[in-house]
Formats: C-alpha cells, sequence, structure tokens
C-alpha cells in the first residue's frame, strides 16, 4: 500500500499543484483584505474537494454509463497526464494558468457590470477559477478517478487514496493562507527548478498509466 500512497501523492501533488497555484491565488485576491483571501481560500479549497470526491466516489458508476473500459479510460488519463508533464518540463504550464485565470477573471467582471470606478469591491473567485479549472481541472479530475481504478474493489486502499487527496487539498490551502510570505522566500529560479523535477516524474508516472492500460486491454482482449 506504501506505493500505491507514495504513488497517489506524487501524482496529485504534481497535477494540482499546491505551489504553481500560489501566485495565480495572489494576483486573483489581491484587491482584497486579508479576511476576503481567507474566505476564498478555505471556499475554493472546500469546493475543489467536494469536486474531486464526487469523480473519486462515482467515476466508475459515470465511466460504466458511457460504456468506457477502465483499461481505455487508463490509457486518456496517460496521455493527458503526459501533455501536462511536458508543458511542466518547458514552462509552459503556469504561463497558461495565469492566462486562463485572467481571461477568467475579465470574462466575470463583465458578466457582473462591474466598472472601473467600482472595481475596489472584490469578487467571489473562490469557485470559478480558483476551484474550478485550477484546482480541480481536468488533470485533477482524471488523476483522482485513474488512482481510484487501480485500487478497485480495495475499500482500505481507496480510501487512503481519499485521505492522500484531502492532503494535498489541505496543502494547497495552507498555501493559500501562507501565500505572501511563501512568494517572499521562494524565487523564481527555484520555482522552476522544482516544477521541471516533478513534471518528469509525472512524465514517468504517464507512461506507466498508458501502459497499464494497454496491458490490461491485451489480456481482456
Amino acid at each position: 500500500m506504501s506505493e500505491i500512497l507514495l504513488n497517489a501523492f506524487i501524482t496529485l501533488f504534481v497535477v494540482i499543484d499546491p505551489l504553481g497555484i500560489v501566485p495565480i491565488f495572489v494576483a486573483l485576491t489581491k484587491e482584497g483584505s486579508a479576511a476576503y483571501r481567507r474566505l476564498m481560500a478555505v471556499r475554493a479549497a472546500l469546493v475543489a474537494s467536494g469536486v474531486l470526491l464526487a469523480f473519486a466516489l462515482g467515476g466508475k458508476f459515470l465511466l460504466d454509463r458511457l460504456g468506457i473500459g477502465l483499461p481505455a479510460f487508463r490509457v486518456a488519463g496517460g496521455v493527458m497526464l503526459f501533455l501536462i508533464a511536458l508543458e511542466m518540463v518547458f514552462e509552459k504550464r503556469a504561463q497558461r494558468r495565469s492566462h486562463s485565470a485572467e481571461e477568467a477573471r475579465k470574462h466575470s467582471d463583465g458578466a457582473s457590470g462591474q466598472t472601473e470606478a467600482d472595481m475596489h469591491v472584490p469578487e467571489d473567485v473562490s469557485v470559478f477559477p480558483l476551484a474550478v479549472p485550477l484546482m480541480a481541472g481536468p488533470g485533477a479530475i482524471a488523476s483522482v478517478m485513474l488512482l481510484m481504478s487501480k485500487a478497485e474493489g480495495d475499500v482500505l486502499t481507496q480510501g487512503a487514496i481519499i485521505g492522500v487527496l484531502l492532503i494535498v487539498m489541505a496543502l494547497c490551502l495552507s498555501g493559500f493562507l501562507l501565500s505572501e510570505y511563501l512568494q517572499r522566500i521562494m524565487s523564481e529560479t527555484v520555482t522552476t527548478i522544482i516544477s521541471r523535477l516533478l513534471g518528469m516524474l509525472l512524465a514517468a508516472l504517464a507512461i506507466q498509466y498508458v501502459f497499464d492500460g494497454l496491458r490490461a486491454e491485451i489480456m481482456t482482449g
């Protein structure tokens, strides 16, 4: 079980990327007070946890209803994670996330009818774009479903995987609450090095998911 849990932690930590989301959280909440930032942090963590738990517990049922086999989902999920890994290695992921968050913010401002005169009133960014898609995006959803499918039939291991997911969500929340301090102590160079190393680990795990899916399909076919 220790190997499975380590695999789960690395996968979820890299895909959700608690450290990488912190600068985006700061940018999205910089106009608010400390109380506002705490509220956005807690609410985003709760919503993202709820979304990922829903897919962790009900993902298999959804796949069955759609007629999608687990081997096919493992291959598709592995390919998706590999693309995320490539973005991390070549420093494209942070740029894409920042751009997506900025576009979502502009869209939210326009939809709510805000003008420059009342921009001092911060909007609720906890559900969108913080929780979805920045924390509980397609990669995170695919990852948690893949991990749960690998432990299918083992309730204890699946419960432990959910525990790992909640730990990663707690790390995200901690990063948000300590965002100003973390930005001061972590330089861009250190963040880039960590991101590239984690990207390499994720690439290897993604290829393993593809191999597992192909092997399962060949054996059952």
